[in-house]
C-alpha cells in the first residue's frame, strides 16, 4: 500500500472529527434552548458560526487528501 493512501485517510480524520463536532454541538444548542427559549435567536447565531468554522476545517481536510491522491508526483 502506498503511503500516500495512509496520509489521505489521515487527513480524512478532520472529516470524521468535524462530524462528531457537529453532532455534539447540536446537542448542545438544542439544551441550551430548551433551557432559555429567549435566548434562541443569539444562541443559534453562535450555533451556526460554530457550525460554519467546523466545517471548513473538514473540507480542508478532504481537499487536502483530494491533492494527495490526485497529484502523486
Amino acid at each position: 500500500m502506498d503511503l500516500t493512501v495512509i496520509a489521505a485517510a489521515l487527513c480524512l480524520l478532520s472529516c470524521v472529527t468535524g462530524g462528531l463536532g457537529m453532532a455534539f454541538a447540536t446537542g448542545k444548542a438544542v439544551d441550551a434552548v430548551a433551557r432559555q427559549p429567549e435566548a434562541s435567536g443569539k444562541i443559534n447565531s453562535i450555533f451556526l458560526l460554530g457550525l460554519a468554522l467546523t466545517e471548513s476545517t473538514a473540507i480542508y481536510g478532504l481537499l487536502t487528501a483530494l491533492i494527495m491522491l490526485f497529484v502523486r508526483g
